[in-house]
């Protein structure tokens, strides 16, 4: 690579523009003029033909330009420091740190030469916003080492402006939080949500804090003589103490009593948690995420691997929405219930959210969004799509979900025409046995059905796959291996990834580890950082031989490769025989006396179902029949227009229906209100409901939801 520095620099440039939509004519050079330099990352490259087609250009470049950037990522990692990464920054010294001496020496030493073009960046915004406070959001490991190195320049150039830190590593990682130098870069760490908490930080500011923000900051001001730039390099200097001493005058000077799940560096020089039981921000008043003084147009596109829902993880940008705050059902004893994100379930009506969509349309341009929740409660959801349809707002749009029954066939056909193309769901280890274990709520026969309307739907399904969950043997991890290949065989999931099982502090299985028949084994509390939990399973398999073989079998099944191969395929080692039988997912999708499926009921089993109607209004028209005057009712949709005969008093009636479906999207008829309004003398309402007519109606969109 260094041999070949001049082709680099001279690529370097364009890549950046073509992955920021810039300048994708760049496509056809990048697949088929060699106009990139290939390195490591280009050994094992995929058949693009296969994965993209002969006309995909502007993907297959995108990722041949990903793996270009991954290769000179490696080139920095090889000679200028080990921790970089490009989506993540010294992640090591943040992984189950439970003390802060390596992340503090690291911040003591010289800054490298990444640490520096950071700080030159910063010092540019510095002077430009000349701010009072900065926040830094750590949502990683990967992202606390420059959010330190960061606030640690702000100490120095700008004493009179407070640094303030949440975010997701904070609310599971520092919970315990004891380590009083972390506040030499950082004044107060806020958990859980921050909308509270930032707003009794700024209340105490108010305005004449504000004023002795200022005051101080024109104190700051470098002495005659003393260049800007020298300062960082005098920490023991006359100008540094002075700064350091209107620092601390300034945090004196606040009233922290009334402070909201923060904590602080008292005058005692101890860390403090100030927590004043204030009620939190409702989701309905947090506001609407803001996002315009973002450069949305120097954001990269990129792919890193052909898994078509990792993709939309990296690939364009998404704006990032909540549904409902928590999870709604907030029992599965992997996942950390017992915080605020996940343990508070709070809705917000959808005119709301649509309200809020709009918003961010108008202010971004772009119309893809991301719904963050734990798992979208499915009723939200519907009335969601309902919102977005009557309101003609067309948006694409995925997210989480559990694999829950609620999920009909028909729901999935309304998600998808409100713009869903994805989501993804918790199978985790695809065992009853530990399904119920786990109390993940759902069975292996659910899922499948769920996945199935989904697919049908046209929305792509991406599985969460789970293994080594306590006293998971070696014959249940082969068995959900057998489970995932025959729903990847059904081609009723689409995407998958295997998650090796971490124990977490704040989880059920690390409040209980017995009840699990697990014990942890460390590490022990330390002033800083404590989350993960190391654990010894007795009863359970070597669970770490089987990552590899679990991921690349799954790496095959999602590209239709071996799926009839043993599942000994896989492995290296020997491994049992799977006790699944092989027809478990295919016997779970026949649905005896139904169309769609085993999880639906019949419609005259479903009385208080509303009544959607997807299509537009019909035209009706009447003609002479063998057995005396008949409708035709004649719907013009998008794809094909289609027809469909019934008696005349039947026709009228479904005509005035329809029509008033699609017309007006308050009425929410319900299966047993329509069932009312029928047509006296037409017959039994059950024989209709079985008639050709309605089913024809129900497949083309007439939905029950």
């Amino acid at each position: 690579m260094l041999r070949l520095r001049h082709r680099y620099e001279a690529t370097i440039g364009p890549a950046i523009r073509f992955l920021q939509n810039k300048d994708l004519t760049l496509a056809p050079r990048i697949c088929h003029g060699r106009f990139l330099p290939e390195a490591s990352r280009f050994d094992n490259v995929a058949d693009l033909e296969t994965a993209f087609g002969t006309m995909g250009l502007t993907d297959q470049a995108r990722h041949l330009a990903t793996l270009y950037l991954e290769d000179l990522a490696d080139l920095v990692k090889e000679t200028v420091g080990p921790q970089f990464g490009l989506s993540r920054y010294a992640e090591s010294l943040a992984m189950s740190a439970t003390h802060f001496d390596p992340l503090h020496d690291t911040l003591q030493a010289p800054p490298n030469l990444v640490d520096t073009l950071l700080l030159e960046l910063l010092d540019e915004l510095l002077a430009q916003q000349k701010p009072d406070v900065v926040g830094f959001t750590v949502p990683f490991p990967g992202n606390l080492y420059a959010a330190l190195r960061l606030a640690q320049r702000i100490k120095q150039v700008s004493p009179g402006t407070l640094t303030i830190m949440g975010g997701g590593y904070p609310n599971t990682e520092l919970r315990t939080l004891k380590e009083p130098r972390f506040f030499d870069y950082i004044d107060y760490l806020t958990l859980d949500d921050g909308e509270g908490p930032w707003l009794r930080i700024l209340e105490a500011l108010g305005v004449e804090n504000k004023i002795i923000i200022e005051r101080h900051a024109e104190l700051a001001e470098p002495e005659d003589g003393v260049s800007q730039a020298s300062l960082p390099n005098n920490p023991g200097g006359a100008v540094e103490m002075l700064r350091q001493a209107q620092h601390d005058h300034l945090l004196a000077s606040l009233d922290t009593s009334q402070f909201q799940r923060t904590f602080l560096r008292n005058a005692a020089g101890a860390v403090e948690y100030v927590n004043h039981p204030h009620p939190d921000v409702p989701h309905t008043e947090v506001g609407t995420p803001d996002y315009s003084d973002l450069p949305l147009g120097d954001y990269l596109s990129v792919i890193e691997v052909l898994n078509p829902m990792h993709r939309l993880w990296s690939d364009g940008r998404w704006n990032k929405l909540t549904v409902a705050h928590g999870c709604y059902w907030k029992r599965c004893s992997f996942c950390d219930v017992t915080l605020d994100y996940i343990g508070r379930y709070e809705t917000a009506p959808a005119t709301l959210l649509v309200d809020r969509i709009e918003q961010i349309v108008a202010q971004t341009g772009q119309t893809g969004f991301h719904f963050v929740d734990e798992a979208a409660p499915p009723l939200a959801l519907r009335d969601l799509a309902i919102e977005l349809l009557k309101r003609q707002v067309s948006i694409s749009w995925w997210g989480n979900i559990r694999f829950e029954k609620t999920f009909t066939p028909d729901l999935c056909r309304l998600l998808a025409a409100s713009g869903c193309i994805a989501i993804s769901g918790g199978l985790e280890v695809a065992s009853d046995r530990l399904l119920a274990l786990m109390e993940k709520g759902v069975t292996i026969a659910q899922v499948a059905r769920v996945t199935q309307g989904f697919t049908q739907a046209g929305i792509l399904v991406h599985a969460y796959l789970m293994y080594g969950f306590p006293t998971q043997t070696a014959q249940e991890t082969i068995d959900a291996l057998e489970v995932v290949r025959q729903l990847f065989d059904a081609g009723i999931v689409q995407s998958g990834y295997w998650h090796r099982f971490s124990m977490t502090a704040h989880s059920p299985v690390g409040k209980n580890p017995a009840k699990y028949q697990v014990a942890a084994i460390g590490p022990e509390p330390g002033p800083f950082a404590w989350n993960d939990l190391w654990h010894d399973d007795p009863l359970g398999a070597d669970h770490e031989q089987f990552g590899p073989g679990l991921a690349k079998s799954l790496y095959n099944y999602m590209h239709g490769v071996a799926l009839r191969e043993p599942l000994s395929f896989w492995f290296d080692f020997k491994t049992p025989r799977p006790t699944v039988p092989r027809q478990l997912i295919g016997q779970a999708l026949q649905a005896p006396n139904n169309r769609r499926s085993a999880e639906a009921k019949p419609d005259f089993a479903q009385p208080n179902r509303r009544l959607f109607w997807l299509g537009n209004a019909p035209a009706l028209r009447r003609e002479a029949g063998r057995k005396g005057p008949r409708a035709v009712l004649t719907c013009y949709e998008q794809a094909e227009d289609f027809e469909l005969t019934t008696s005349e008093v039947i026709g009228a009636w479904l005509h005035e229906l329809l029509t008033r479906l699609s017309r007006d999207y308050d009425a929410k008829v319900l299966l047993k209100e329509a069932a009312a309004t029928f047509p006296t003398g037409a017959g039994a309402w059950e024989a209709f409901l079985e008639s050709e007519p309605w089913q024809l109606l129900r497949e083309k969109g007439l939905l029950l939801v």
